[in-house]
């Protein structure tokens, strides 16, 4: 989750540039830089590897004079945190400074490309390759902005970046594509910057441009002027930005809840970098304790958590057998603590919670301690208790989620769990992950697309807001989907909702199937496909109305429901990443069709601190 800033104007940027960082540290400090056109025309770059506030200037030192500039705080992706791996990077011409936030998905390629063109490249990074392709297209007499949205262009994955040139001191560009990392702009007399999230703009405006997909701020003192992939000028409407509350800022949203399900994208690709090596197509828990010797004399790993995280711990069980070939069970922490568990010091536990401060989690993990358990947590908030208790924390990096419904904090929880499973059975079987590590990398690309279709559910919401109950249908990993599917009906519309492993229906929940029960059945590509199939084919027997989310190309099943949703194909691996998706959005346009508070439930807090 890098943080970018940029500013131009009347004003020295250093000192501005330097407190975004520090506003942004939040999303990255393992090395930070910012860069700096000087009056004179030159360019200076000064990064180093840590904490924003390695970049001070030393005694008798001063910082770069200049009014324009773009700084980055990193999490690194590509590349181990040194200074020559920090941001900004330059070309080989040293004209061109660029910072990034995101994972360039076929850079290997580009970079074997641009290398082969005689590019000198001179850090790990897949950043440095925006950079020359910059070089590239500005060599052949295209502008600033053409280069820009022609090197975005050949970029796969979600991406942010920032740039400047000296040929151009008094412009800045910030060009966004995808999901997974947000740019807001804002403008004054006589002076603009951006970023890449809200804190670094408190200080400096009131109001924000936020930037969609695929669109580039051109920005110039005190203008910012917004373009389209094309080159076309974007009327973009302005957000107010209370100091008070920019932090938490909706973004222009209705509700946070919304701008949290589309920052699940950003969510995903937070929590995996820094924890994936995408040039050995290993997976790098460098925060998880457990030696070698030790994670091979695993004999069981027992999750637990409470509502979402319970749910996103029965999707880990199931990847941890699956993956690592352990023996794994997820359970609740209000039962658990209350249990005497059979386990020893060949027991990993991972306790899962947002806030880390869960009563019952906090109590299960006291008890499974005492019989000598080994105990790790995923969690969202440092120095949080359950931080502090555990041997060891792998971080969500969510950022903070205001809604009570958990969303973004739920799918970062199954991609920490994704990369323990991998990573247990990388441990054990000495394995490499190149399936799963190139299948990762798109992950954030593959739910932009579902969060895309996010308009469509309104009218399906319409036409099932004002049923009294939910029948949730799903197998094998599709089931704790199901499960989290139907918790987020009941959170937040206040309706009756019920989940069950599809093959349990015919035992007792069919009896409920009639015209006024819907169904929602997540039937997935994969080997209990067809075994899903017949499961609806018996609702529908039974004049149950059933809402189908399927992979795109079934045409099979789209005559034989009421209504269809289409997930991108994906490995089975990732596929909760994407069934849960559509879950929630049905749920939030449910609720606000029947006009309930969608980011404060009733009866419901964010944290449960009590038992």
């Amino acid at each position: 989750m890098c943080g970018i800033v940029g500013y131009v104007g009347t004003s020295e940027s250093w000192p501005i540039i330097f407190v975004g960082l520090q506003r942004l540290a939040y999303r990255g400090y393992d090395s930070a830089g910012i860069a700096v056109i000087g009056a004179d025309g030159s360019l200076e770059i000064r990064k180093s590897a840590g904490k924003v506030q390695e970049l001070e200037p030393a005694p008798g030192e001063s910082a770069p004079s200049g009014t324009t500039g773009i700084g980055h705080t990193r999490w690194a992706t590509h590349g181990v945190p040194t200074g020559p791996n920090a941001h900004p990077h330059s070309d080989c011409t040293g004209n061109i400074a660029l910072v990034h936030n995101g994972i360039v998905e076929n850079y290997l390629d580009l970079k074997l490309r641009l290398a082969a063109s005689g590019h000198q490249f001179t850090s790990d990074t897949d950043t440095e390759v925006i950079v020359h392709l910059l070089e590239d297209a500005l060599a052949r007499g295209l502008s600033f902005e053409a280069s820009m949205l022609e090197a975005g262009g050949q970029l796969r994955g979600s991406n942010a970046m920032g740039a400047l040139r000296r040929d151009e001191p008094h412009k800045l560009l910030a060009l966004r594509l995808g999901y997974a990392g947000g740019l807001v702009a804002a403008s004054r007399q006589g002076d603009a910057m951006f970023a890449s999230d809200l804190p670094a703009l408190v200080p400096f405006s009131s109001e924000v441009c936020p930037l969609d997909d695929g669109e580039m701020a051109v920005v110039t003192p005190g203008k910012v002027k917004v373009v389209g992939q094309f080159g076309s000028t974007v009327v973009k409407k302005t957000l107010a930005l209370p100091p008070e509350s920019a932090w938490v800022d909706k973004a222009g949203h209705d509700h946070f809840m919304l701008k949290e399900m589309l920052e699940q994208p950003q969510a995903v690709s937070s929590a995996l970098r820094g924890r994936v090596d995408f040039e050995r197509d290993l997976i790098t828990l460098d925060d998880f304790l457990l030696s070698d010797a030790e994670i091979r004399g695993l004999s069981r790993v027992m999750l637990v958590g409470c509502g979402t995280s319970l749910n996103a711990g029965m999707v880990g069980a199931r990847l941890i057998e699956d993956l690592a070939g352990i023996p794994a069970t997820a359970e609740s922490s209000s039962e658990l603590r209350y249990r005497s568990p059979v386990i020893d010091d060949r027991t990993l536990v991972v306790a899962i919670g947002q806030s880390g401060e869960t009563a019952d989690t906090l109590a299960a993990m006291d008890t499974v301690r005492q019989r000598e358990a080994r105990i790790i947590t995923i969690c969202n908030v440092e120095g949080s208790l359950a931080t502090r208790t555990a041997e060891s924390t792998l971080y969500m990096r969510s950022g903070i989620e205001v809604g009570v419904a958990s969303t973004k904090t739920f799918v970062a929880s199954i991609t920490l769990l994704t990369l323990l499973a991998a990573y247990l059975r990388q441990v054990r079987n000495e394995s490499a992950s190149a399936d799963l590590v190139s299948q990762l990398a798109r992950a954030p690309e593959l739910m932009g697309r579902v969060l895309a279709q996010r308009a469509s559910f309104g009218d399906i919401a319409q036409r099932y807001a004002q049923y009294g109950h939910f029948l949730y249908l799903g197998r094998g990993m599709d089931y704790p989907i199901a499960v989290e599917g139907a918790l987020k009906l009941k959170e937040i519309s206040y309706m009756h909702a019920e989940a069950y492993p599809a093959g349990e229906m015919k035992h007792g929940p069919i009896a409920l199937i009639d015209e006024h029960m819907p169904t929602v059945a997540i039937a997935t590509a994969g080997p209990l496909y067809d075994k899903m199939v017949g499961n609806i084919m018996e609702v529908k027997a039974r004049g149950g109305p059933v809402i189908a989310v399927v992979t795109e190309g079934d045409t099979a099943l789209a005559s034989l429901v009421d209504d269809i949703i289409y997930l991108p194909q994906c490995d089975g691996v990732l596929s909760p990443l994407l069934s849960v998706l559509p879950l929630q959005l049905l749920a939030y346009h449910i609720a606000v069709q029947r006009g309930c508070d969608v980011d404060q439930p009733r009866n419901l807090a964010k944290t449960v601190t009590v038992e």
